[in-house]
């Protein structure tokens, strides 16, 4: 399973990147709002500082809504790095930009996904990847993960090459939950990331060996 980080923030991504584990990242708008930054200028070249610190897909989400303005946002974002990849919301103009921008060679990462059924028009589309929001299912009393193994399921039972990319991500086991249930990708923040790190049991056995090395000396 590949890891992404879902941020905005430089630290995070270089901190994220320099364990060596990093494969991508994906932003939106609210993220690059927290970082305070607006304009086309400012936005174009902070997506050119992330493709350079990471040698893997940065997701660009468009603002527009209508086919023909996702398509001209699509096309400026994807000309900005090769590793931008244009991020399309799921709806019905969605839908024909991502056929659009897969017959013209530009990946595309679907978002907002909460059922099997966008899913699959996602697939059919061409999407390079589908993002389900399982943090999002959880608020509302269902199980995210669970959505997650059905879109798997039915991807390799049908061939679609669409990669499965389990967004809004909470904590560590959601990570641990999506690589059981099979998703090719996993966008998470830093704190989940490095949630995986910790079990209080390393750190009885860490102080234990430290001490044991001490009394050695």
């Amino acid at each position: 399973m590949k890891f992404f980080i879902d941020t905005a923030n430089l630290a995070q991504i270089k901190e994220a990147n320099d364990l060596g584990i990093l494969d991508g990242v994906t932003t939106n708008p609210t993220l690059m709002a927290k970082e305070g930054i607006k304009g086309y200028e400012a936005i174009t070249n902070h997506y050119k500082t992330i493709c350079e610190m990471v040698d893997g897909p940065v997701s660009a989400e468009v603002l527009g809504i209508e086919f023909e303005g996702i398509i001209e946002e699509g096309k400026k974002l994807a000309a900005i790095h090769k590793n931008i990849v244009v991020k399309v919301p799921m709806i019905k103009d969605g839908i024909k930009a991502i056929k659009w921008f897969t017959d013209n060679g530009i990946r595309t990462n679907c978002t907002l996904v909460f059922s099997a059924g966008q899913a699959i028009l996602a697939a059919k589309a061409g999407a390079t990847f589908v993002s389900p929001f399982i943090g999002r299912i959880d608020d509302g009393s269902w199980d995210g993960v669970q959505l997650v193994e059905q879109i798997v399921n039915i991807y390799n039972t049908q061939g679609f090459m669409t990669e499965v990319l389990a967004a809004s991500i909470r904590n560590p086991l959601h990570i641990v939950r999506c690589a059981e249930a099979g998703a090719d990708v996993c966008t998470c923040p830093l704190s989940s990331i490095l949630g995986l790190l910790k079990h209080p049991l390393t750190d009885l056995g860490l102080a234990q060996f430290l001490n044991d090395a001490k009394s050695m000396q």
